[in-house]
């Protein structure tokens, strides 16, 4: 891995779904960097694995779909951290894997209020502190999926183009001002959430990809930590692939 010691000197981070998978790779980069970091997760058992493996983190137990609770975990940890000069979106869900005319409502307004309500509430409630200060990055994270559509996982194809849709709005509203908002398409990365799909699935997404490998966190979370520096200054509402040769656009 390339030397990048103290690039987040001075700067403190938000990382939803920050307890582990791309997430917990991403908070472990900024703080070896010289950051801070308060990763936001549903899990408070994963959020003190998490803390025991990373030197100084911090952890709020939150659900991203609950709005509410959203907009006080950021008014508790701009108090805590003094600020919140990055914000990266990693919480998401994948939900079943089934065609689209057998998708029950239930299962599809989960997918969609983790993966986009939830993105908008954290983008939502840290964006007016982040133009006060006139410095921000934020990365939401989207998915190939987003760009392509995977068969018989609709409502997760559906919730990460709204991600790019979002991230592309948001950026140009913020333009004049010192505040980016990008986001990154990985392929599939061998996580977690490979749990919550099927092997058939999962075997798909893999040959679709020309590398023929799926991408590790490490690989994901070094593009994110370049977007969230000082250094991507002249990038927004950008989309960046990091898919093994998956994506065509």
């Amino acid at each position: 891995m390339a030397n990048f010691a103290g690039r987040f000197t001075g700067r403190s981070a938000v990382i939803t779904g920050g307890a582990a998978g791309i997430g917990l790779a991403v908070a472990q980069r900024i703080v070896d960097e010289g950051g801070r970091v308060c990763v936001w997760d549903r899990d408070p058992a994963q959020i003190e694995q998490a803390k025991a493996l990373v030197a100084g983190l911090q952890g709020v137990v939150i659900d991203v779909a609950d709005a509410a609770g959203v907009e006080s975990a950021a008014a508790r940890t701009i108090e805590a951290l003094g600020a919140v000069d990055i914000l990266v979106t990693s919480a998401a869900i994948t939900g079943p894997n089934m065609t689209t005319w057998a998708y029950s409502v239930e299962d599809w307004r989960r997918v969609i209020d983790i993966n986009v309500n939830g993105i908008f509430y954290c983008n939502k409630a840290i964006v007016p502190h982040m133009i006060a200060r006139d410095y921000g990055r934020i990365v939401n994270i989207a998915s190939i999926a987003g760009k392509e559509g995977n068969p018989n996982a609709s409502a997760y194809s559906t919730s990460k183009a709204a991600v790019i849709g979002l991230t592309k709005s948001l950026g140009k509203e913020l333009a004049k001002t010192n505040v980016t908002v990008n986001c990154v398409t990985p392929a599939a990365v061998r996580t977690a959430i490979f749990q919550q799909m099927s092997q058939e699935h999962i075997d798909f997404m893999l040959s679709k990809i020309p590398m023929a490998r799926f991408g590790e966190v490490e690989e994901v979370a070094a593009l994110i930590c370049w977007i969230a520096s000082e250094e991507c200054s002249f990038t927004t509402g950008a989309v960046f692939d990091v898919s093994g040769g998956r994506a065509t656009y």
